[in-house]
């Protein structure tokens, strides 16, 4: 064996096997969580970094590929599958207060603008802990919403006043 190691130092490799390698190896050494959690701060901060015009447009770019790839009648099989499960008890997204102008109880996230001015406190971290932070600010219509203040962290906001 110590022969065949020899040999494959006096080789070169390329760089998409030193990838793959690589990338066997740590898997081997590290668990689901510890990827999910590194996920998990990168989206974290991706989001700090970003505003919502920056998902729309990836978001666009994604639905154009999508549509590209795809059969008219694909879509309209989905369609059809999301039409008969909206009755069993699958949530409803249109009725999570976006369709009226009250922002009294819905939530912004970090990076997201302001729909109106006002005041605006920190309900929960993004990462799902909760905000030790009671601090209000106060923003324009069309400021981003920052991170959480004392925590530095993506958080959702609600509209205290």
């Amino acid at each position: 064996m110590a022969k065949n190691n020899n040999q494959n130092q006096n080789q070169s490799m390329t760089t998409e096997e030193a990838g793959r390698k690589g990338g066997e190896k740590t898997s081997r050494k590290y668990d689901q969580e510890h990827f999910e959690n590194i996920g998990k701060k990168g989206g974290e901060k991706t989001s700090q970094n970003h505003d919502q015009e920056f998902y729309e447009n990836i978001g666009q770019k994604g639905g154009e590929t999508t549509s590209q790839e795809y059969s008219k009648e694909h879509f309209e099989e989905i369609g059809q599958k999301g039409g008969r499960n909206s009755g069993n008890g699958s949530t409803n997204t249109s009725t999570n207060n976006t369709s009226t102008n009250n922002t009294s109880n819905k939530q912004f996230k970090t990076g997201e603008k302001a729909p109106e001015s006002g005041n605006y406190k920190v309900d929960k971290l993004v990462n799902g802990n909760k905000s030790d932070n009671n601090k209000e600010i106060s923003l324009s219509e069309g400021d981003q919403f920052p991170p959480s203040p004392s925590e530095n962290e993506a958080a959702y906001w609600v509209k205290s006043s």
